[in-house]
């Protein structure tokens, strides 16, 4: 096991960063540059561990993929250039890779097989087989077809309709890729909206989707081209150091190049609630995609509620969301996010057992947290659990307890932030 010990000294500073490139973002253009025709050249992608299994799958499946320090070029065959894997599909710690490509791989007439690290294959998987298998694909897995490793069979897919149970940016956007090839007219219907850079990004490779309140119709059979992509900075990625600037003392951080869909900002909204000190300037379109610098000063904060229709805007926040709220007056509730117990840990139960081992008073319920404040953070041995948002989250609340904290498992936080402590250093420069 390694460890990190982390203790933050230091006058407030003023700091000016840029984030890696956005994860979700960098995951699909990959995705659509392999089955555009054409040539994709990708700017800033995320070369983080869970893009890299996307890439890694991609090469498996015949796709030509060159990476250098400035671009990512793909040469796309559309979908029908895919070929069928010699070995098992291995897609790490990557949810994302993993449900995605069951959407994209179902319309081919191959075998693929998917497995993962123990995480990942603990994971469940029906959300997604049932709609794909609807359409017509087969999947046979471990424990009733529920888990990792799996099997897939492809097939001559049929449109449906279908009713989501739960917002899921990755059922969603499955379906979105398995509907690209279906006979007939797929209509998916949201319950809430989610991360929507699948649709953007159909959309600016050319695809044809509509968009009727709740309701996402696809049509099958579509061809897409390549086109150039510069990825904008991971807001999920700054959100630490959003709430890091807002519970500090005196610090002031900038934060340039953000992508700032509003499928994903809940935080900012969030953070006004909160009383906290927030700014948005320079805003501009890339790709279809909005972008953006946040300034963010220390702030007053003040407890709120966090349910409904904002989760899913801010799902993989809520871990950084729970450490903001210690430093918030009066008590925060977050309601309605039963979908953490399904991520990389199940952060419900992680967030508290680990907030607590720093002296944060904070509980579970069935679908969130209470949280209440103001409490002082001392410091202690906590782990990240392999899942780096937990990571990530732990090294932001050392830089306020009083005491060393020592980080087990920090390794995780490479999947998403290789150059996460280099830019938490530069805001504690002595």
């Amino acid at each position: 096991m390694t460890i990190m010990k982390l203790h933050f000294t230091g006058h407030p500073v003023k700091t000016i960063i840029e984030v890696p490139g956005d994860k979700s973002i960098s995951h699909r253009a990959i995705m659509f540059a392999a089955i555009a025709h054409g040539k994709t050249t990708i700017t800033n992608l995320l070369v983080g561990e869970d893009v890299l299994q996307t890439i890694r799958c991609f090469r498996q499946l015949g796709v030509d993929i060159q990476q250098s320090d400035e671009k990512v070029t793909v040469i796309g065959n559309g979908f029908h250039g895919l070929k069928e894997p010699r070995d098992v599909l291995y897609t790490g710690n990557s949810g994302t890779t993993t449900r995605l490509l069951f959407g994209l791989l179902a319309s081919l007439p191959y075998t693929f097989t998917f497995t993962g690290d123990a995480s990942l294959n603990n994971r469940p998987m029906k959300r997604i087989t049932i709609p794909l298998t609807m359409m017509g694909a087969t999947f046979i897995g471990r424990n009733n077809d529920q888990y990792l490793p799996m099997t897939i069979r492809g097939a001559n897919l049929q449109a449906i309709n279908y009713h989501m149970p739960v917002a899921s940016a990755q059922v969603k956007s499955a379906l979105i890729f398995a509907a690209l090839q279906a006979n007939g007219i797929t209509t998916i219907y949201e319950k809430a909206p989610s991360r929507n850079h699948t649709e953007i990004m159909l959309q600016y490779f050319g695809g044809q989707l509509r968009r009727q309140g709740n309701e996402i119709i696809v049509e099958g059979q579509q061809s897409l081209l390549g086109k150039d992509i510069h990825v904008p900075g991971d807001f999920s990625s700054a959100a630490f150091f959003i709430v890091m600037a807002a519970i500090s003392d005196g610090r002031e951080v900038t934060i340039k190049n953000v992508g700032l869909n509003p499928t994903r900002t809940g935080l900012v909204e969030v953070l006004q609630q909160m009383n906290g000190k927030i700014t948005i300037t320079e805003p501009s379109i890339k790709n279809g995609e909005r972008v953006g610098t946040i300034i963010v000063k220390a702030s007053e904060l003040q407890g709120t509620v966090i349910e409904g229709e904002i989760i899913p805007r801010l799902i993989d926040e809520i871990p950084i969301i729970a450490l903001l709220a210690t430093q918030c007056s009066g008590t925060t509730i977050i309601k309605d996010a039963s979908e953490l117990k399904v991520k990389e840990s199940n952060r419900i139960d992680t967030v508290v057992t680990e907030l607590r081992k720093l002296g944060a008073d904070i509980e579970a319920t069935d679908d969130g947290l209470i949280i209440r404040g103001k409490r002082p953070l001392t410091g202690g041995i906590v782990n990240s659990h392999g899942d780096h948002r937990i990571g990530m989250m732990l090294a932001i609340a050392a830089t306020i307890c009083k005491e060393e904290v020592i980080l087990e498992n920090p390794e995780c936080i490479s999947i998403s932030y290789p150059s996460f402590f280099q830019d938490l250093n530069k805001c504690f420069l002595k």
